[in-house]
C-alpha cells in the first residue's frame, strides 16, 4: 500500500524523497525493521491473550527433561508470525506481484490448516489432532495451485541470455529495458547444485511424449512441487520439537534464500554470477525479509525457556513458505542441503519407523536405531541439555547455509 502512495507523490507531485520506495533493498530493510518490532511488541498481547483463553500445550510423558514444566505453554503462536509477515508485506511490497500473491496464499493456506489443527488439540481435547489424510490433502492441495502458477502464469519467466551491459552513470532499474538482456521466455529449468551447466528442465523427463512434450510438463512438474511442499512443511513439523529449533534454523534457511531470491532478481548480479535470471522475482526480497523479522521477532518468546510454542500454526506455515520460496527461486533441488536440518529430523523418524517395523516383523520385538526420534530427542535422551542442542543445531544451519550460498559459484 504504502508502495504504490509513495509511488502516486513521486508522479503527481514529485515529492522529495518518495522514489526510495522502488528500491527493493529500502523496502525489505523496512520490512524486516516492522515485522521484528511488530513481533516483539504485540507479540507479547498475543501471548497474554491466548493465555487467557487458556491456549495451553499438552505435553505427553516421553521422560524427557523438563517436559512436565512445559504443560500448559500457550501454543498456537505461528500466528504472531502469520501476522508479523503478513502486515509488512500488504504495506511494503508490490500486491500485483505474482510471486508476492503466491506467497501469501500459501501464507493463509498453511496458516489455517495449522490452526485448525491446533484448535483440534487444545479445544476438542484431541492430541491426534486434525487427521493426518486431511493435512496431506491440503498440502497437496497448496501444490496443485503453486504448480499450476508456475507453468501456466504468464508472468512467471526467466530470461537466460543477458548481454553484460556499459556500466555508466545511468541507473537502472529491476525492469530494465530491453537492451540489457535477452526475452522472456516461460520454462521450467531449475538449478542443479556443484554442477558447471547446472540447469535442468522437467520437461526433458517427458520427452518420450514425442514432439510437442513440454505442453505435457506440468504432468511432472505439479506432483514434483506437491512432494517438495508436503516433504518440507512435514520437516518443519517434526522439527519444532525443542525450545528455538525450529524458529531459528528457519531463520537461518530462509535468510540464505533471500540472498538467492536477490541474486537471481538482480540483472546484474545474475549475470555477474551467470546465474539464471528471474524478472520480477525480487520482489520477493519485501516478502522475504518480513518473515525473516517474524521469526527472529517470535524467538525473543520462544527461546528457552519458551513464553510460547509456535504450533502447527507456525510450523506448517514456516515449512510451506521455505519450500514455496524455493521453488520460486528454482533452488528447489538445493533443500537436501539448505534445508538440512528438517532432512536429517525426517529422515530420522523415517529411520526409526522403518526398522523399529523390519525387525518386529523378522524377530517379533521392535529394536531402535535412536534412543527417540526426531533426532533432537535423541541427544535429549543422550543426556544433552535442550539449550545447547538448539545451539549446535544452529550452528550446523549456519553452515548449511553457507554451503548452499557457495553454490552460486562453486560448480
Amino acid at each position: 500500500m504504502l508502495y504504490y502512495l509513495f509511488e502516486y507523490l513521486e508522479q503527481q507531485f514529485q515529492l522529495p524523497g518518495a522514489s526510495v520506495f522502488q528500491y527493493i533493498t529500502f523496502r525489505a530493510a523496512l520490512a524486516i525493521i516492522f515485522s521484528l518490532l511488530f513481533s516483539t511488541i504485540f507479540g507479547r498481547k498475543i501471548i497474554r491473550y491466548l493465555q487467557k483463553q487458556q491456549v495451553g500445550e499438552t505435553v505427553r510423558d516421553l521422560g524427557l527433561a523438563g517436559q512436565v514444566e512445559k504443560a500448559g505453554t500457550p501454543t498456537m503462536g505461528g500466528i504472531i508470525i502469520i501476522i508479523s509477515t503478513l502486515l509488512p508485506v500488504l504495506l511494503l511490497s508490490r500486491l500485483d506481484n505474482i510471486y508476492v500473491i503466491m506467497l501469501i496464499v500459501t501464507t493463509i493456506w498453511m496458516g489455517l490448516i495449522g490452526f485448525v489443527d491446533d484448535y483440534i488439540k487444545v479445544f476438542k481435547k484431541d492430541k491426534e489432532g486434525l487427521s493426518g489424510k486431511f493435512k496431506v490433502l491440503g498440502q497437496v492441495g497448496l501444490g496443485i495451485f503453486v504448480g499450476a502458477v508456475m507453468y501456466f502464469h504468464p508472468g512467471v519467466t526467466v530470461k537466460q541470455e543477458i548481454v553484460n551491459p556499459e556500466f555508466s552513470n545511468q541507473v537502472v532499474s529491476q525492469n530494465a529495458p530491453a537492451e540489457f538482456s535477452a526475452e522472456e521466455s516461460r520454462s521450467l529449468k531449475t538449478t542443479i547444485p556443484f554442477v558447471k551447466d547446472n540447469e535442468f528442465d522437467y520437461a526433458t523427463l517427458v520427452s518420450w511424449l514425442g514432439d510437442d512434450y513440454k505442453k505435457y510438463a506440468w504432468l511432472i512438474f505439479i506432483p514434483i512441487v506437491i512432494f517438495i511442499i508436503t516433504a518440507v512443511s512435514n520437516g518443519a513439523n517434526l522439527t519444532d520439537g525443542i525450545d528455538g529449533l525450529a524458529a531459528g534454523s528457519s531463520a537461518i534457511i530462509v535468510f540464505a534464500l533471500a540472498i538467492f531470491a536477490f541474486v537471481s532478481g538482480n540483472i546484474f548480479f545474475s549475470d555477474y554470477l551467470n546465474v539464471m535470471f528471474i524478472p520480477r522475482l525480487g520482489e520477493l526480497v519485501v516478502f522475504i525479509a518480513a518473515f525473516v523479522g517474524a521469526l527472529i521477532g517470535f524467538l525473543w518468546y520462544n527461546t528457552y525457556p519458551a513464553q510460547v510454542f509456535m504450533g502447527d500454526t507456525g510450523s506448517l506455515t514456516i515449512g510451506g513458505i521455505i519450500a514455496v520460496i524455493a521453488i520460486a527461486v528454482r533452488k528447489e533441488l538445493l533443500i537436501p542441503v539448505l534445508c538440512g536440518i528438517f532432512f536429517a529430523e525426517s529422515l530420522s523418524v523415517i529411520m526409526q519407523v522403518s526398522w523399529f517395523k523390519y525387525t518386529r516383523n523378522k524377530f517379533g520385538e521392535g529394536r531402535r536405531i535412536f534412543k527417540m526420534s526426531p533426532l533432537h530427542h535423541h541427544y535429549q535422551k543422550s543426556g544433552y541439555h535442550e539449550s545447547k542442542i538448539v545451539t549446535r543445531f544452529w550452528i550446523v544451519g549456519i553452515f548449511l547455509a553457507i554451503l548452499s550460498i557457495v553454490t552460486l559459484k562453486l560448480r
